[in-house]
């Protein structure tokens, strides 16, 4: 079972990464701005192609030396979960080290044909599109939070009933194997922990729902497109995220407070569940969006391209720009959203939830 699962998220994790090259948007090439009318160039479609096929490889000869070891020996399953946690590290350290690769080839690409020279560069913004935002309201975030505080309650009132070793962690199997010593702090740590994860989720879909919905000024209906369905299908995934989240954290806090609440084949089912759900959604998300903007396309004016910045973007990965308002913009290799690190807010959002977690922990 634990080869199994390890084998099912590294295959998705590596397809993933194999496919980010041919998901993200479309004027976008491993982090650089390329005009429209060079996105097809041969070069930049075989740099492409061998980013894939290198991480195809990898993944292969790792996910199968991988299985043959563990079917091989006797494992222990602590040691399964150790190498497998390695091999999907070292998918994902393998491949950034292409795209930083690809990304300088790319670049030198870019210098060498002189490509955005002599085209007036343009930068649009469209406030109409906002009409037609599908994403979720904020309000309905509201919702597991609203679980996750009766919970907490719930668990004051049942205090007495807790066991003396409260579960901090939970293993592959769902069964407890992580205990810290009963106290008011520790008894709803776990819950609290859910609840600070929450609030984060809201704050960073009003602060996505706030961001400008940039387009492209060679290919407008196409990344209009991509634009609503990106705002779309991540207030979806985050909800269904939270919900997830709220579903597995109660059950694992009732069923520390009534331990024969259910039988361990549901508690071994629970974070197979969460855990299925969760990738496929990542997935059917990436996809959806990825595949957004290669459809309406326009045709391009002559003596125009979009605006270049990346003067903003540290390595194609972090975008650093204090004059853009925006908190969160779309990321430039993987499909989502990344912070403005120039915008100050976007550290308060992601960096004081972590602190409190890691303060819950500690106590």
């Amino acid at each position: 079972m634990t080869l199994a699962i390890f084998l099912i998220i590294a295959v998705i994790l590596a397809g993933i990464q194999i496919a980010v090259p041919f998901l993200v948007k479309r004027t976008v090439i491993f982090g650089i701005t390329v005009p429209e009318k060079h996105i097809n160039n041969e070069k930049l479609s075989s740099f492409k192609k061998k980013y894939s096929l290198l991480v195809s490889l990898l993944s292969l000869i790792s996910l199968v030396s991988y299985a043959i070891w563990v079917l091989s020996s006797s494992a222990s399953e602590e040691q399964t979960v150790l190498i497998g946690t390695v091999i999907q590290f070292a998918i994902i350290l393998f491949s950034f080290t292409l795209y930083f690769y690809f990304h300088g080839k790319t670049l030198q690409l870019k210098k060498k044909m002189k490509w955005g020279e002599n085209t007036k560069q343009i930068q649009i913004a469209d406030l109409s599109a906002r009409a037609k935002d599908e994403m979720l309201p904020w309000y309905v975030f509201l919702v597991p939070i609203l679980i996750t505080v009766g919970v907490i309650g719930y668990t004051i009132s049942q205090y007495t009933l807790l066991p003396d070793q409260i579960p901090t962690h939970w293993g592959i199997n769902g069964e407890a194997d992580a205990f810290t010593d009963k106290t008011p702090v520790s008894a709803v740590s776990s819950p609290l922990m859910l609840l600070v994860m929450q609030v984060m989720f809201l704050a960073i879909i009003i602060s996505t729902k706030k961001s400008g919905i940039k387009l492209s000024a060679t290919a407008t209906n196409a990344s209009r497109l991509r634009q609503l369905t990106l705002r779309k299908y991540t207030s979806w995934l985050l909800f269904l995220t939270s919900i997830l989240l709220t579903g597995m954290f109660s059950f694992f806090q009732l069923r520390t407070i009534h331990p024969d609440i259910v039988d361990g084949t549901i508690v071994m089912a629970v974070p197979i569940i969460f855990l299925v759900i969760t990738l496929g959604s990542t997935v059917a998300f990436a996809l959806k969006v990825g595949r957004s903007d290669k459809r309406s396309i326009d045709e391009a004016a002559a003596g125009i391209t979009d605006y270049d910045d990346d003067k903003h973007w540290v390595g194609g990965l972090f975008y650093v720009n204090k004059n853009d308002p925006s908190i969160f913009v779309e990321k430039r290799f993987g499909v989502g959203w990344t912070i403005n690190f120039g915008n100050p807010i976007g550290y308060l959002i992601i960096l004081i939830p972590i602190a409190i977690i890691i303060l819950f922990s500690f106590l």
